[in-house]
């Protein structure tokens, strides 16, 4: 029998606005899938996601699914 692993999963939100932010912060926040404050999304607990939300972490809030 084939065991899956259990994928864990976060809770993106996002709580302050971009204007007067970087440029490349933007781009994180865009390329995490948020699009205005309150917008929230699902993604898979990686090295990655977690490295692109450090960089955002005073504009979100991470939650475990």
């Amino acid at each position: 029998m084939n065991a899956k692993k259990k994928v864990e999963q976060i809770k993106i939100t996002q709580i302050k606005g971009l204007i007067g932010q970087k440029e490349k912060l933007k781009r994180t926040v865009e390329a995490l899938g948020l699009k205005r404050i309150d917008h929230s999304v699902i993604h898979e607990d990686n090295d990655v996601i977690r490295g692109m939300v450090f960089k955002v972490k005073h504009l979100v809030i991470v939650e475990k699914v």
